[in-house]
């Protein structure tokens, strides 16, 4: 059976967009194929790998992407992060995918003292965890 692609879009693929990257290639490999992007590149945020290796996924390796209009037109499932990226995604010509949006807050805006930062990150990720749990437990 062929894997099903993935693709996950936020605004600068920098947090949310690679967190949901590492989860569902950890917890559905085996059933999917797994890309993400933003509308801008911001660089991987350190924070994001720290509170990633927190639970158990090594998201250092990954890059910062543009989206690219080829996986656009291949993915099965897109799948917006953010309400900027849900808003603004480019004009999809792929009639075959399945397009969501899984709206969470963006912890890159964090404020407060490190503790109270990266705490709000940890939410987030868990939550993301949560999703990605039930997409593949749905297998969609």
């Amino acid at each position: 059976m062929e894997k099903k692609l993935v693709y996950f879009l936020c605004t600068g693929n920098s947090c949310r967009s690679q967190m949901a990257d590492g989860f569902l290639k950890a917890l559905g490999s085996d059933q999917y194929k797994v890309q993400s992007a933003g509308l801008e590149a911001h660089g991987l945020n350190p924070r994001a790998v720290q509170i990633m290796n927190e639970a158990g996924i090594d998201i250092s390796g990954h890059t910062s992407d543009v989206i690219d209009p080829e996986i656009l037109k291949e993915a099965d499932y897109i799948i917006t992060l953010c309400g900027h990226a849900n808003d603004h995604c480019p004009v999809v010509h792929n009639d075959k995918a399945e397009r969501w949006h899984w709206g969470f807050d963006d912890p890159a805006k964090a404020t407060g003292t490190e503790e109270e930062i990266m705490s709000q990150f940890r939410e987030v990720r868990d939550s993301i965890k949560n999703r990605i749990e039930r997409f593949v437990k749905e297998g969609r």
